[in-house]
């Protein structure tokens, strides 16, 4: 055997890919990254800033300030604090001096109802893990270790392709032999382009999708009305009236009718609502655009597999609407990309081809490594 032979027997061994780990099946990522940062923006904002409201409470302490008479004892005053603060209504009177009173409740509720915020917010996540999270986690595995064993199969076609060229007495016989099984598709990868083929007629990922972005959208857009509505109705009154002359104080004539009184955290939930708003109204166009991916295909990925012989998903024209669960698969693949092998040595030898002079006689991953093992650089073309 030749030292070419040699040299190229051992770089087309180098070029097969190791037995995928079993970490691969741990390693994979179900969420987008977009997706993860939503999660944790969405989430993790109100409960960060609800914890902060809920320090200060505990260490400011009274969240009242009451102006009581100056007859009133300590106990007194403390007692008129923790009766405003218990009613939080608003007595007063309008133009024509008729009493009226404003409930200040949502006030007091308002840390909790950013509990409330939180975990609506992590109910279109909690619907993708368990919902479609286990399928998609499927799909991954088998298309993953199905493209990597293909590009092993290419390999290890041209490792006998190279030896059944150095066994041959007539090179064009060889490639006739070669065209012909090519054009017979001998080379093809049925199970793997039919799955995928498969997955445009399903929906079931991208409904689900869809639905959890939907979700989302409907959860922010009605926190920001929430927040509005207590910014108008509530968020710009700091002072109110508090009466105390109810049950058994009600006849004490000493007490007057109203009292003076001041909201001191006012100014934190002024602040946490108006970050809270803000943050979320900069994320809606972001689930809108996570929606709109679904729009359009990401061929970048199936484009440089076309590589492999007869791996023609794209250029067959099979690929049409772009909303099924093909899309979605694409768009997680693209995500862990870092767990297929394959593609990078793929991608290398795809910028290898468009830098080569001659592109027509490298039109497949086995063309290019017959050039590479020191087979004939002359075919018959297509």
């Amino acid at each position: 055997m030749s030292l070419s032979h040699t040299a190229a027997e051992y770089m087309l061994s180098d070029a097969l890919l190791p037995d995928p780990s079993s970490s691969r099946a741990k390693g994979l990522r179900l969420e987008l990254p977009s997706d993860r940062l939503l999660k944790f923006v969405t989430v993790g904002l109100p409960l960060l800033l609800v914890s902060l409201a809920f320090a200060r409470e505990f260490s400011a302490g009274s969240q009242i300030s009451c102006f009581s008479p100056t007859n009133f004892t300590g106990k007194q005053s403390a007692y008129t604090d923790t009766a405003c603060w218990d009613s939080l209504i608003h007595h007063g009177f309008d133009a024509e001096g008729h009493a009226i009173t404003k409930s200040l409740w949502a006030l007091k509720v308002f840390p909790y109802s950013l509990l409330v915020v939180a975990v609506l917010m992590y109910l279109p996540y909690l619907l993708w893990r368990y919902a479609a999270a286990p399928a998609l986690h499927c799909d991954l595995l088998f298309i993953i270790d199905e493209l990597d064993k293909s590009y092993n199969r290419s390999v290890r076609l041209v490792q006998h392709m190279k030896k059944v060229q150095q066994a041959s007495a007539e090179p064009e016989q060889f490639w006739e032999e070669y065209e012909r099984a090519r054009r017979e598709r001998y080379f093809e990868f049925p199970l793997l382009e039919r799955y995928l083929t498969c997955k445009q007629h399903a929906h079931a990922l991208v409904f689900i999708y869809i639905l959890r972005n939907l979700l989302l959208l409907l959860f922010l857009a009605a926190t920001c009305l929430y927040l509005v509505f207590l910014h108008l109705n509530i968020f710009f009154q700091d002072e109110f009236s508090c009466s105390i002359k109810t049950g058994l104080l009600q006849a004490e004539p000493h007490i007057p009718v109203l009292i003076p009184c001041k909201l001191v955290f006012f100014s934190v939930f002024q602040i946490i609502s108006l970050s809270i708003g803000s943050v979320y109204v900069l994320l809606i166009p972001v689930v809108i655009y996570n929606a709109l991916q679904l729009c359009q295909w990401d061929k970048g990925l199936l484009s440089v597999y076309e590589m492999l012989p007869a791996f023609d998903l794209l250029s067959r024209r099979m690929l049409t609407c772009p909303l099924n669960d093909l899309n979605i698969i694409l768009l997680f693949l693209r995500a862990n990309i870092s767990e297929l092998t394959s593609f990078s040595r793929l991608n290398a030898v795809s910028a290898l081809r468009e830098a080569t002079a001659n592109k027509e006689d490298i039109d497949t991953v086995i063309d290019f490594m017959t050039l590479l093992a020191g087979l004939e650089t002359t075919k018959p073309k297509h």
